[in-house]
């Protein structure tokens, strides 16, 4: 028997987040180019929408009850989201992550109430970590007769959650659909909900996909990445290539040059996808025709960077001196 299951509390304020427009960084620019701030989600992430939306339609199909164990693969922003969804409804979560979630994403997923997996070494075959990850993930659902797997990789809420909210929130807000939607690509959720809604409702928005170098969702050659949050090392279930207008790949050093642009001329401290996503546009602007509308989805807050992204420390340590770039 289906149940509907409501919710109000902090969870109402997932989605509905902010659409504003970039007035300094493009502002001589024959185009206008608005950005959605994804990170004024609850938990700080666009990762809020699939993790409600997968976790809900669960609980109404009575997949989870009150002593089901929700077990889940993340780098970081999923767990997080993944972490507040079930501390609100009162249900354990273990989360499964590996050496490179960064020291604060794990704090956060642990102070909401999870449980944290380490993965110590990479799969053997792959040398990589995320299928080491779902091979845990696989063991504990063995492990925990009453679990459930959200599997953002495969579960159609993940995409279905932007189908529902993202673009009809974009196009509510502008009163008209955008010539342009710029998105960062990992599980391809958010990208092919968009993709999905404007193919749908017959919409003319040009879908730009932003890819990592270093990613293998486009069929590049696969290289380690140092930022997290975009790229992934497995292909997505959910990608539809047909769909999309093109993509744009982005190196680490784009995604640190675009959050620093972004943050010395719009004063927004965003997230690393977000640089990512900036950059993406720089590189295509030259193409975009007069008049346009151009939306750039920013998928989370930079509080989560400040050892990274935005430590002078750690940039010079890999990219040397960036300031010529900013």
């Amino acid at each position: 028997m289906k149940v509907l299951i409501q919710h109000k509390g902090i969870l109402s304020l997932i989605g509905a987040t902010p659409l504003i427009q970039l007035t300094q960084i493009y502002k001589d620019s024959p185009f206008r180019v608005f950005a959605k701030l994804e990170g004024f989600n609850p938990s700080g992430s666009i990762k809020d929408r699939p993790a409600l939306k997968m976790i809900k339609q669960a609980m109404e199909k009575g997949e989870i009850g009150p002593n089901t164990v929700v077990i889940e693969s993340s780098s970081g922003n999923l767990g997080i989201g993944l972490a507040q969804v079930c501390q609100y409804f009162g249900l354990r979560f273990i989360c499964v992550v590996d050496p490179k979630t960064t020291k604060q994403n794990l704090n956060i997923i642990k102070v909401y109430g999870a449980e944290i997996e380490m993965i110590s070494e990479p799969d053997p075959e792959t040398k990589e970590y995320l299928p080491a990850r779902i091979k845990r993930v696989q063991a504990l659902m063995e492990k925990f007769s009453d679990s459930f797997w959200p599997n953002q990789y495969m579960n159609e809420y993940n995409p279905r959650a932007h189908y529902d909210g993202t673009f009809s929130e974009i196009v509510g807000e502008l009163k008209e659909a955008p010539n342009y939607l710029f998105g960062a690509v990992s599980t391809c959720g958010t990208i092919m909900g968009c993709a999905h809604y404007i193919h749908d409702q017959g919409l003319e928005t040009k879908l730009i996909a932003v890819d990592a170098e270093g990613s293998v969702i486009f069929g590049g050659e696969k290289k380690a990445r140092l930022v997290p949050g975009m790229g992934a090392s497995i292909k997505s279930k959910f990608l539809k290539e047909n769909l999309l207008n093109e993509y744009v790949l982005v190196t680490d050093l784009d995604c640190v040059i675009g959050c620093r642009r972004l943050l010395k001329t719009e004063a927004i401290l965003a997230g690393g996808s977000s640089g990512a996503v900036l950059m993406a546009f720089d590189k295509i602007k030259d193409r975009i025709p007069a008049g346009s509308t151009c939306v750039l989805i920013f998928a989370d807050r930079g509080e989560r960077y400040l050892d990274t992204i935005y430590s002078d420390e750690w940039v010079t340590q890999h990219f040397g001196n960036i300031e010529r770039f900013l």
